[in-house]
């Protein structure tokens, strides 16, 4: 470490302010804080001293989605396997998962770390670590079949439009990962929606199946006559509760799995880093709208309507939306009866979306990116609040 250090050290000087090269000082601080804590301090009282920073917290959360990311590599190169007859060998699937994802997430970090760079350099401040979360967080929400080209556009449109354009990193309103995946799919729904974008398949000369039959449970939901029990036909398909659970089910790379983003957020939630308040009471509103809904079904009713509410638990990116993305720090609210309404906000809308919009039967995306609207007006609220109930100034 001590040679590293000297390298630095001697090059320092050339992105100083009087430096042949000062526009490019943001990526040198960036290389530099990736092997050492930057060694600026507070120079003026008050000084608070906390074990956490901007790049530890990216760092915990990345920790965090090491088991989705995992659970997704698998999940790929088996969905991949099954579907074309290949080997279902661990090491088989696994390297089939990482061809497939490993370059979506290089693409991914590559140009969204362009932008970063750009605008800190114009702006002449720090590149901001947040985005090595945004960077990992996008891919994980995208289906595995989707055109790297698509990747590049939608992250740029993530990071420039989400954040950038309004201050960057602390200042967006909208998660920057949701709003490029949100581009996607209204810009390029055939890239982003139906059975066959969630199996990749390898094309190797060899005949392929003609039709990629990916189907996922919330597909299956809108295909569902009335009369039918939604829960039989999704077992029948395979789906049971605990194959969801797990995640076992083509999808996207990294929101299939329940049971692995539970391990998440369990870490987010014991490093104090996401807010408990925000994912249980994101639970906790979809299990009441979708307890409320099975009181309305009836013969005749669309089955989504008497569906068990556990089953919306586990079924899509719910467990990834509302631990992962709707607890993101900056475009959450940061009082805390606030985020109890915030989280259970989302949980109805998904509930209401999937079952009353056929045409988008997630809905944690879009409820998520309209909480995210509404922030820094449940923030606004509780602080008047909370200052008409003092006293007057006598």
């Amino acid at each position: 470490m001590k040679l590293i250090k000297k390298i630095f050290d001697s090059q320092r000087k050339h992105f100083s302010e009087t430096g042949r090269l000062k526009t490019l000082k943001p990526l040198f601080d960036a290389f530099e804080t990736i092997f050492f804590i930057p060694s600026s301090t507070t120079q003026q009282t008050p000084f608070i001293r906390d074990g956490i920073d901007l790049k530890r917290f990216m760092s915990i959360v990345i920790l965090a989605l090491l088991p989705p990311l995992i659970y997704g590599v698998y999940n790929t190169g088996y969905q991949t396997g099954l579907l074309q007859g290949l080997s279902l060998a661990l090491p088989a699937v696994l390297i089939r998962g990482l061809e497939t994802i490993l370059p979506i997430i290089i693409v991914s970090y590559a140009v969204g770390f362009f932008w970063e760079v750009l605008f800190a350099s114009i702006r002449k401040h720090n590149i901001s670590e947040g985005f090595l979360v945004t960077g990992l967080l996008f891919p994980l929400i995208l289906p595995p079949t989707i055109p790297l080209w698509q990747v590049a556009v939608g992250i740029s449109f993530g990071v420039v439009i989400g954040k950038e354009v309004f201050g960057g990193t602390g200042r967006n309103i909208f998660n920057p990962a949701l709003t490029g995946r949100a581009f996607l799919f209204f810009a390029y729904p055939a890239s982003m929606s139906g059975d066959s974008v969630w199996v990749a398949t390898n094309h190797t000369g060899q005949q392929t199946v003609d039709i990629i039959t990916g189907a996922t449970p919330l597909a299956c939901t809108v295909l569902t006559q009335a009369g039918d029990s939604l829960e039989s036909i999704l077992s029948e398909a395979g789906f049971t509760f605990k194959t969801l659970l797990i995640g076992a089910y083509p999808g996207s790379i990294g929101g299939t799995s329940t049971l692995c983003c539970m391990i998440g957020a369990a870490i987010l939630i014991l490093m104090g880093i996401a807010s408990y308040k925000i994912i249980f009471g994101g639970v906790a509103g979809l299990l009441a709208s979708a307890t409320a809904l099975n009181f309305f079904s009836g013969p005749q009713s669309h089955p989504f309507l008497s569906l068990n509410p556990f089953f919306h638990l586990v079924m899509g990116g719910f467990a990834f939306g509302i631990i992962y993305m709707a607890t993101d720090p900056v475009s959450a609210p940061g009082m805390e009866k606030s985020k109890w309404i915030y989280g259970f906000a989302i949980g109805v809308l998904t509930v209401l979306i999937r079952v009353f919009n056929p045409a988008y039967p997630e809905g944690v995306m879009m409820a998520i990116l309209f909480m995210n609207l509404f922030s820094p007006l449940m923030d606004h609220i509780e602080i008047r609040i909370r200052l008409n109930k003092r006293l007057s100034n006598v």
